[in-house]
C-alpha cells in the first residue's frame, strides 16, 4: 500500500481553509500534517514534512508563501487570487531553478465552474457578442473575481484565434462603471449580494439567439473535489500551471 500524500493547509482559519482541512482529513490517501494560520511561517509546512501545500490565504501574502514553499521543495496548490503577470513571471523564473516542483494556481476549483469556463471559450468563436456576470457574497475583497477574469481572458483569446473583431457596443453615454470592467475587450460585471456564495453567467449572443452558460456554487464544499484532485496531481506536473482545466484532460 502506497504512503499517503502529506498535506499542509495555509490559511486554515479562513472559510475556505477550514473546509480544505476537513476535506483533507476525510480523503483517502491524504494526511494532514500542518494547519497554518495567518502570520504563521510558511516554512513550517516543509518542517512538518508536507509534500503538498494548499494556499487559501490572502492576496498580500500568497506570492511570498508560494516562493517559500518552492524554495523548500514543496508542491503548491493555490486558490488565492491577486496574481498578476509580473508575479507569475517571477514564480516561473524561480521554478526554473526548482526542477520537479509543481505549482497550480487556479481561480476556481469547482469542477462545474471550470467546465463552464472551458465551454464558454469553445462557444465564443461562434457568437458575435459575449459578456460575463459574476455574483458573490459582499465579503469578497476583489472585483471582478479571479474566475470571471480568467473566463474573460480565455474568451478573448478564443475570439482572437477565430479572427473576430471587437464585441459590438454603440454606448456613447454612460455612468461610470455601468458597462462593467473591460478584460481583454470582454465586459465583466460584478454583483455583491448577501446570501450568494459564488456564481457566474456567461452570456453569448447572435442575431435571434442567446446562449447562457451558468454555474452556481451554493456551498464551499463544491470546491473540494477540485482541490483534492489538484493535490493528487500537482507532483506530476512540474513548473507553473494556471487553471484547473489543465488537470482535467479536456482536450
Amino acid at each position: 500500500m502506497s504512503e499517503p500524500i502529506r498535506v499542509a493547509v495555509l490559511g486554515s482559519a479562513g472559510r475556505m481553509g477550514r473546509t480544505v482541512v476537513q476535506a483533507v482529513q476525510q480523503a483517502a490517501g491524504l494526511e494532514l500534517v500542518a494547519s497554518l494560520e495567518a502570520g504563521d511561517d510558511p516554512a513550517l509546512a516543509a518542517r512538518a514534512g508536507a509534500q503538498v501545500a494548499v494556499d487559501f490565504t490572502v492576496p498580500t501574502a500568497t506570492a511570498q508563501n508560494v516562493r517559500t514553499l518552492v524554495a523548500d521543495g514543496v508542491h503548491a496548490v493555490v486558490g488565492t487570487t491577486g496574481w498578476d503577470e509580473t508575479s507569475l513571471d517571477r514564480l516561473r523564473g524561480q521554478l526554473e531553478h526548482a526542477p520537479g516542483v509543481g505549482v497550480l494556481i487556479a481561480p476556481n476549483f469547482a469542477l462545474g465552474a471550470v467546465l463552464a469556463m472551458a465551454f464558454a471559450a469553445q462557444a465564443a468563436r461562434w457568437f458575435e457578442s459575449v459578456e460575463v456576470v459574476e455574483l458573490h457574497h459582499p465579503d469578497k475583497v476583489d472585483a471582478p473575481s479571479g474566475t470571471a477574469r480568467h473566463t474573460a481572458a480565455a474568451i478573448a483569446q478564443a475570439r482572437r484565434a477565430a479572427g473576430l473583431g471587437p464585441v459590438p457596443d454603440a454606448t456613447s453615454q454612460q455612468l461610470d462603471g455601468a458597462r462593467g470592467a473591460d478584460v481583454d475587450g470582454v465586459r465583466v460585471h460584478a454583483v455583491r449580494l448577501r446570501g450568494l456564495v459564488a456564481h457566474e453567467e456567461i452570456l453569448l449572443g447572435n442575431p435571434g439567439e442567446q446562449l447562457t452558460i451558468r454555474h452556481d456554487s451554493f456551498d464551499r464544499v463544491s470546491f473540494m473535489p477540485g482541490v483534492l484532485h489538484a493535490v493528487r496531481q500537482v507532483s506530476f506536473r512540474p513548473g507553473l500551471t494556471v487553471g484547473l482545466e489543465r488537470y482535467l484532460d479536456l482536450g
